[in-house]
């Protein structure tokens, strides 16, 4: 077949020839027709159309689509800018905590009755060794707020008897020579017993502002026992600024104190 196809013809007769499917296509491939009797030539097929090997950018492109469009990108906005769905609340930052000192914050108010009362007192101070370093803090405190001490000792770590000294803070105060009187050993205790047994003196061992305002509104005492063992400075000076700053209520206390009197 290809060599008729070279030597120019452009017909052979197939009518005694068994003619293929792959010879009529060789033959319409290569121009060739083939005849069979009294039927007409077959015209030879066209040769199948080239593949188009365009350039992917030059292919057509679909309906609707740009030739060169870039991909679009991500929404990458924070999300505070995107559109909020409806109903729902944008997201807020939790607020910080106050971090300010706390000497700058706002202080709760200590009531201080009493204000009738007299503005300075003298207040006999004594402390046995256990008590001797709040002592010294409480001199230098009760001094600052402008009232007189006479402090009674101890002076240092050496041992000591508390009643001894708790008996002198006692008579300064059942004589006159003070006004209100502060003990201090390591619990408290054994001071205020001591205390006590002086004729005219109401001795009270607290151990926080509560018992310290009971102890003056509702008692009437006049020496107060604090525990150095027990509490630390800055309980103990706010116990002896609300004990010096509070007057007797009087009323219904005045008698059960009277009664409290006649025991002596």
């Amino acid at each position: 077949m290809r060599r008729v196809a070279r030597d120019g013809v452009k017909a052979i007769d197939a009518r005694d020839a068994v003619v293929t499917p792959s010879a009529r296509d060789v033959a319409a491939v290569l121009g060739v027709q083939l005849q069979r009797g009294d039927q007409p030539a077959t015209p030879p097929k066209s040769p199948p159309a080239p593949r188009n090997k365009m350039p992917a950018a030059s292919l057509p492109q679909p309906s609707g689509a740009r030739t060169g469009d870039r991909p679009q990108q991500k929404n990458t906005a924070p999300a505070a800018s995107l559109p909020q769905p409806s109903g729902v609340r944008a997201w807020i930052p939790p607020q910080k905590k106050n971090t300010a000192p706390a000497a700058s914050l706002p202080q709760p108010s200590v009531p201080t009755p009493g204000d009738s009362s007299p503005s300075t007192f003298t207040v006999a101070l004594g402390a046995d060794h256990g008590g001797v370093t709040l002592k010294d803090a409480l001199v230098a405190r009760v001094r600052e707020l402008g009232h007189v001490v006479n402090d009674l000792g101890t002076s240092g770590p050496a041992a000591v008897d508390y009643p001894d000294f708790a008996v002198a803070v006692a008579r300064e105060v059942a004589e006159g020579r003070a006004q209100l009187g502060i003990m201090v050993d390591g619990a408290g205790i054994g001071s205020c017993m001591a205390a006590n047994k002086v004729s005219g003196v109401r001795a009270a061992m607290c151990y926080d502002v509560t018992t310290a305002l009971n102890a003056r509104e509702h008692n009437n005492a006049n020496v107060l026992t604090l525990g150095g063992g027990l509490i630390g400075t800055r309980l103990a000076i706010a116990i002896v600024e609300l004990f010096l700053a509070t007057q007797f209520a009087g009323g219904r206390h005045e008698a059960r104190v009277a009664k409290i009197n006649a025991l002596d």
